[in-house]
């Protein structure tokens, strides 16, 4: 059975992109079409949607009250997603400028794009079962539809979602922030969505949604806790009947070793030998040896202690003494900048290290590489690991979050697993899981099998789209028997 969806989203590929959220909004809602669902996108129009994607007015025009004063809001319809009708909201005064986030007026922006999205459906001849919101940017909407617009009865039946991506970030203002998005000051409360002095509007989402969910069944359990919870486990805890875990899937179009047009030597799960030409043009761009018996070992990242950086830093200076080689692709603190680059400088012969954004070059290392390093202190999901999973690269990870949810440590004697993992988040645990990966890469038809494993796991957006179909029956049973 279909249902009737609206993903609310503040990015979302093609359109706008800073991080991972883009990438699941735009790969989720076709996956949910190709499932029989009346699926429809909705998200701001920034400066940085690009002129060439191309919209056109729906002829719905509007005031919504931002900081006491009517503000005018255009919808736009985009087809640039097949299957997937989006509506851009048109505002010039708050989203015609540079960059998505980190505006004085983030709270007014991203309350000014939930309202509209609710105005667009009272007035339009489409209306959704489910509203899917996603972030602290959309989290407000469930929190209008349960006060502002409880007795409106084009809105009231309609069932909400809540995806958490990444609890750390929760839209935190000023009290005043409330009042600027037309609430009123009595949710400013420890029920409501006071938080420390502030008013949080992720805490809101959390606490006035039907359902909620984030992107692993392991990040689901970890966030209830002190460590995790970013001081929201009290209200998590509390929700959590209504709270569960999705991995996210990743595009096996693009990242597809049989036809990525970035890599030399196209391979498949069958025939994986080519993969071999792949590592030995990685080594001549990263100016490596082209040594096909050493172990090279690759990162695509953000370069924070968040992902790990910081166990890493230790280890590295001790690893490369050892017959290795190790790649690096990614931007981030100064500090990794430096102490990375004086790695590579140290040992020329075993480590590439590209401090940029290079799409081409990230392609090429999860095909060229033999291991794949994410040693992440937590990770809601990640799709690093299932992309290097697809290309027979083998993860080597903390078990947290998500990539607990899809890596299952190397057992020689059995063969089974697809991965290395480790729990403690040391530099011991972390340089113990890359010495075992080291020796079974010496081990010929084990690591052969292991290869196998990797390429034989499915992390698709079809498995998932099929979770969240049934949590927006959910959603759709509880708002109806509300």
């Amino acid at each position: 059975m279909g249902y009737r969806v609206l993903v609310c989203t503040s990015e979302a590929v093609p359109f706008a992109k800073t991080g991972g959220l883009a990438d699941v909004a735009g790969a989720l809602p076709p996956a949910l079409a190709k499932l029989g669902h009346d699926v429809r996108l909705a998200l701001p129009k920034y400066a940085a949607v690009d002129p060439m994607i191309g919209s056109k007015t729906v002829g719905r025009q509007f005031d919504i009250r931002i900081g006491g004063k009517p503000i005018c809001v255009t919808i736009e319809q985009s087809d640039a997603l097949p299957g997937v009708p989006t509506y851009l909201v048109n505002c010039p005064d708050y989203f015609g400028r540079q960059g998505l986030y980190g505006h004085p007026d983030d709270p007014e922006r991203f309350g000014l794009f939930c309202q509209a999205v609710l105005q667009f459906i009272v007035t339009g001849d489409w209306q959704p079962e489910v509203i899917h919101c996603n972030d602290w940017q959309t989290a407000l909407i469930p929190v209008y539809l349960k006060t502002k617009h409880a007795q409106d009865s084009a809105l009231s039946k309609i069932g909400t979602l809540l995806t958490i991506h990444n609890l750390a970030y929760q839209g935190v203002f000023e009290q005043s922030a409330l009042s600027a998005v037309g609430l009123d000051q009595s949710l400013f409360s420890m029920d409501g969505l006071e938080f420390y002095g502030h008013a949080n509007f992720l805490k809101g989402g959390l606490l006035f949604a039907d359902i909620l969910n984030t992107v692993s069944k392991k990040y689901a359990e970890e966030i209830q806790t002190q460590e995790y919870g970013e001081r929201l486990e009290g209200v998590l805890a509390k929700r959590r009947g209504d709270l569960y875990g999705i991995l996210n899937g990743i595009d096996y179009e693009e990242w597809n070793p049989a036809t990525d047009r970035f890599i030399p030597a196209s391979f498949d799960a069958n025939d994986f030998a080519p993969k071999a030409a792949d590592k030995a043009a990685l080594q001549k761009r990263c100016n490596l040896p082209e040594r096909a018996d050493v172990p090279l070992f690759g990162l695509v990242s953000r370069l924070a202690g968040q992902k790990g950086l910081d166990i890493l830093a230790e280890v590295l200076p001790h690893f490369l003494e050892l017959d290795v080689q190790f790649v690096l692709l990614g931007t981030g603190e100064p500090y990794y900048h430096e102490l990375l680059s004086g790695l590579a400088q140290r040992f020329p012969q075993k480590m590439g290290v590209a401090l940029a954004f290079d799409n081409a070059l990230a392609h090429q290392i999860y095909a060229g590489s033999d291991l794949f390093l994410m040693p992440s202190r937590y990770e809601p999901c990640g799709l690093g690991q299932m992309i290097s999973l697809r290309y027979g690269t083998v993860p080597v990870v903390r078990s947290t979050g998500g990539l607990a949810d899809t890596i299952t440590d190397f057992n020689p004697e059995t063969r089974e697993g697809n991965g290395f993992a480790f729990v403690d988040y040391s530099a011991v645990a972390l340089m113990g899981a890359m010495a075992r990966a080291v020796m079974t890469y010496g081990a010929g038809p084990l690591w052969s099998q292991l290869v196998q494993n990797a390429m034989a796991s499915d992390f698709s957006w079809d498995r998932s789209a099929r979770e969240y179909g049934s949590l927006y029956q959910r959603a759709i049973q509880r708002r109806r028997a509300a």
